[in-house]
């Protein structure tokens, strides 16, 4: 099967190049996906038969139509302060034109009604400086996990008819041709002039794969480790109600690591996530007023960058999360009370204390898996927001771990995104650029338009 272009992966950014291509051309353009059509993403695990991971063949969570970030919050942040280092590539000015561009399609597309937050002018940021904490600057779109889910509809019911679409189709290699490449499946070969990789952070291993096959250099990358927390929403509402979300940096004393806040859910859920049968922690929030909690969920997470000779950052993450399985059989939970004590949770102290869990874990001892620099840096941190939002550091906040954020091998490539070959694009958080729907999206409108010969 023959195309002009090929774009492996319908995630963030491949659906943004393939909105591009599709609007401002008539070339022949195939999306190839190892997961499934939006509608039939669904996880088996309802909490009553199925409470656990089942080890499903391609997780619904993770891959399909909108990629990981199908079932995410939806928040878009729309900055050059963090999410990717995007504007290293194709400069800051362009960087935020593509993200302001990304957003006004989510905006025409079923996210008109949802709210655009700011850290401008914020007293939150006089605040965190005086108490050793930094807040980045930063717009943010939340559209919410219910209505994020309808932007992705809408996007591919546009995009349905000008694209081919080939689900459940992994692709097992990337061949070079003398006028292009091919992209090998167990359903065909399908040839092109240019091809997009835009597989996200669960195809990482097999990027690494495809790199080391075609002998495109590849650096190593960071890994963020860490654990999520839960608490009473009125503890952050004076800062979820001004900013919803609010990246905040903190440089530990005691090793001088930075732990920042991530991914953050007012009055949301905590979520099991399986990246390749790894179960780890995540976080979802709603625009419904009818589906959100009485808790507040973030993520602390402390990031590493390994020198030589170490190079498996990701594995080293993956050793972590695994080990977190095998004592708790997926995600732990432990009260900071508990932690503090060194004592593990048990589902009685838990279910005594004044926060509700939003989510089935096994209560248990994450000193036991965490290293020990990795949580006295999330316990540090959680006595310095204590100073912000007091309440933090009380005893029946709640640590689920682990939460992982897997970063791909940093691929070299220029600054059009292009490898060695031309014609060759690795684009979104599979290329280690991007680590953010924003900037996963932007780079693939980027990509797009340097096919198109567009400025």
């Amino acid at each position: 099967m023959k195309y002009d272009i090929v774009i492996i992966g319908a995630g963030p950014g491949g659906i943004f190049s393939a909105y591009e291509l599709a609007k401002k051309s008539k070339l022949k353009v195939a999306v190839l996906e190892e997961g499934a059509p939006l509608e039939q993403r669904h996880c088996p695990i309802d909490g009553k038969k199925i409470k656990s991971c089942i080890n499903c063949k391609t997780c619904s969570i993770m891959n399909g139509f909108g990629g990981a970030g199908a079932f995410s919050d939806g928040k878009y942040n729309i900055t050059n302060d963090f999410g990717g280092t995007l504007h290293e590539y194709i400069g800051r000015e362009k960087a935020l034109e593509l993200m302001h561009y990304v957003d006004d399609i989510n905006v025409t597309h079923g996210g008109d009604n949802t709210s655009m937050y700011s850290t401008a002018g914020t007293e939150l940021k006089k605040i965190c400086m005086q108490n050793k904490l930094t807040l980045l600057d930063a717009s943010v779109r939340h559209l919410g996990t219910d209505i994020n889910y309808v932007v992705l509809e809408n996007l591919y019911n546009e995009l349905k008819d000008r694209v081919d679409f080939y689900f459940h189709t992994p692709v097992r290699k990337i061949r070079v041709l003398k006028s292009g490449y091919r992209a090998v499946t167990d359903d065909g070969n399908f040839d092109c002039k240019n091809c997009i990789v835009s597989v996200g952070r669960s195809g990482s291993h097999w990027l690494e794969d495809v790199c080391a096959d075609l002998d495109i250099p590849t650096s190593s990358n960071r890994v963020d480790i860490g654990a999520r927390i839960e608490l009473p929403a009125p503890i952050f509402a004076h800062i979820t109600d001004e900013l919803y979300e609010s990246k905040i940096v903190y440089r530990t004393q005691k090793y001088e690591d930075n732990v920042r806040t991530f991914c953050m859910n007012p009055r949301g859920i905590v979520v099991n996530e399986n990246t390749k049968g790894i179960i780890t922690v995540n976080g979802h929030s709603f625009e419904d007023e009818a589906k959100k909690t009485e808790n507040t969920n973030f993520a602390l997470l402390v990031s590493k960058h390994f020198s030589e000779p170490f190079k498996d950052s990701n594995g080293y993450a993956e050793s972590i999360a695994r080990l977190s399985n095998m004592l708790g059989g997926g995600v732990i939970i432990q009260r900071f009370g508990d932690l503090e004590r060194g004592r593990r949770s048990t589902q009685k102290r838990i279910d005594e204390g004044t926060v509700r869990p939003t989510l089935q874990a096994t209560p248990g001892d994450l000193s036991l898996v965490l290293p020990k620099r990795i949580l006295d840096g999330i316990i540090e941190m959680i006595y310095a927001i204590d100073k912000i939002a007091p309440g933090t550091a009380n005893d029946d906040t709640l640590l689920y771990g682990v939460e992982v954020k897997f970063y791909n091998m940093g691929v070299d490539v220029d600054h059009n995104l292009e490898t060695k070959y031309k014609g060759l694009y690795v684009i979104g958080d599979g290329s280690g650029v991007t680590h953010s729907l924003s900037h996963a999206s932007a780079s693939g409108v980027f990509v797009a338009d340097r096919i198109l010969g567009i400025d």
